[in-house]
């Protein structure tokens, strides 16, 4: 009767099935979360007005793992770290002033993202179908862009915000799309083999 039951449960859109674990466990992830976000802050590509950062990725990858609403709730715990002062944006920045600068439209971007990447994992776009993982990536950078450019264009004109906020990072974001999904089916793949021994 257990693996009848078992097995009429809808399956875990995630490898790390956060939404079935205790509440000490969920403080914990948004924890290593913000750390791991923190991390992926300090590898960046040095570039005028907004650098290039891993931060998408990891924004992407914290909402495909920990759901719109817990990885919402990460994305923004790391935010309000940066903006009390803690070195966790892009270089090891911090402060509010980079909320109203070039990058805030960005940094506004990300519990977006982390949200819009999250809601698409729950509906199967995750690990067991890469090329949808690869797609909600993809939106999820895309959104980013989008919403980052078009704050710029406030502070430094459209066709400059386009120039320089949006264009140069086309590239990146299709990488960190597939390096996503790729990461994504690697966990799944993990966590298969591990209940197959």
């Amino acid at each position: 009767m257990t693996d009848i039951a078992f097995a009429s449960r809808k399956p875990s859109f995630s490898p790390l099935r956060l939404q079935d674990r205790p509440l000490a466990w969920q403080v914990g992830a948004v924890v290593l979360g913000t750390l791991f976000l923190a991390l992926s802050s300090y590898i960046e590509v040095p570039m005028v007005p907004v650098p290039v950062t891993m931060q998408t990725f990891a924004v992407t990858l914290i909402g495909a793992l920990y759901g719109w609403g817990l990885g919402t709730v990460t994305i923004a715990a790391w935010l309000v770290e940066g903006a009390a002062g803690f070195p966790v944006l892009a270089g090891g920045a911090a402060g509010l002033q980079h909320f109203v600068g070039p990058t805030g439209g960005y940094l506004f971007a990300f519990p977006v993202t982390g949200a819009l990447v999250g809601w698409l994992a729950e509906r199967g776009w995750n690990g067991n179908r890469v090329v949808l993982a690869f797609a909600a990536m993809l939106l999820g950078n895309l959104a980013c862009l989008v919403l980052g450019t078009a704050w710029l264009a406030v502070i430094i004109g459209a066709e400059q915000a386009i120039t320089f906020g949006f264009l140069p990072f086309i590239v990146g974001g299709l990488l960190k799309s597939a390096l996503g999904a790729a990461t994504l089916m690697a966990l799944r793949g993990g966590k298969a083999k591990s209940a197959n021994s």
